[in-house]
C-alpha cells in the first residue's frame, strides 16, 4: 500500500508540482488549499506525513502545525515545512512550531523526496 501524503498549499501551481513529485514515487496524494481545509481532511483520513505551506490565507501553516500537535493522535506525525521565507530567524520560528523539517520553495524534487523518505520509513 502506498505511504499518503497530505498537502497543505493554497497556491494551486505548487499544489499541482508537489502531487506530481509525490505521485511518481509512488505516494497517494490528498490536498488542501487552507490550513482549516487540511486539518479537516487530517482528521477524515489516515495519512504518512503531511506537507504543510508556512503562508497560508487565514491560518497560516506554523498556527495549523501548532494545533494539529495538540491532538495527541498527531503528535508523532511527521510535518514538512514548505516556504519560500527561510531566512534566518525566521527558520528558528518555524522549526518551533513543531514541524520535523523544513523544505525551501521552489522544491527542489530529490530534497523533498529524501527528506520525506527518511521521516516516514525511519
Amino acid at each position: 500500500m502506498a505511504n499518503s501524503i497530505l498537502v497543505i498549499e493554497d497556491n494551486p501551481d505548487n499544489r499541482t508540482l508537489v502531487t506530481w513529485i509525490l505521485e511518481d514515487d509512488g505516494y497517494e496524494v490528498t490536498c488542501a488549499a487552507t490550513a482549516e481545509a487540511g486539518i479537516e481532511e487530517l482528521l477524515r483520513g489516515n495519512f504518512n506525513a503531511v506537507l504543510m505551506d508556512i503562508s497560508l490565507p487565514g491560518m497560516d501553516g506554523a498556527e495549523a502545525t501548532r494545533q494539529i500537535r495538540q491532538m495527541n493522535e498527531y503528535q508523532a506525525l511527521p510535518i514538512i515545512a514548505l516556504t519560500a521565507h527561510a531566512i534566518k530567524g525566521e527558520t528558528e520560528t518555524i522549526m518551533a512550531s513543531g514541524v520535523n523539517d523544513l523544505v525551501t520553495k521552489p522544491v527542489d524534487e530529490e530534497q523533498l523526496l529524501t527528506r520525506l523518505a527518511k521521516l516516514i520509513r525511519h
